[in-house]
């Protein structure tokens, strides 16, 4: 199954409760809905066996397939509205591309 996973901090002027309060009602559901995107979830990072957490979230799109998700939902109108949403709430973002071995 290909996936999706985004790590990325909140930009300064949002807090914790702003943002997770935008990724139960709006982000998840959305996201959730789409016809490409089997499953939806977003982890916060809260430790680590180093000390260090260069990413305090992230999403994880478990996809049909890459190819799907490219054309059938990340060209839409609703999806290009939720990324002029989410990109200022977040910084230090990194998009992986995966393929699940296992």
């Amino acid at each position: 199954m290909a996936k999706q996973i985004i790590l990325y901090n909140l930009a300064e002027h949002v807090t914790e409760e702003q943002y997770e309060d935008y990724v139960t009602s709006e982000k998840g559901p959305l996201l959730d809905s789409l016809e490409s995107v089997k499953k939806f979830e977003v982890v916060k990072i809260t430790g680590s066996l180093s000390g260090e957490i260069p990413y305090k979230y992230v999403g994880i799109m478990h996809l049909t397939s890459l190819d799907d998700f490219n054309q059938k939902a990340a060209s839409t109108q609703e999806f290009q509205a939720f990324l002029a949403k989410w990109m200022p709430m977040v910084s230090d973002f990194h998009i992986l591309f995966s393929e699940e071995v296992y």
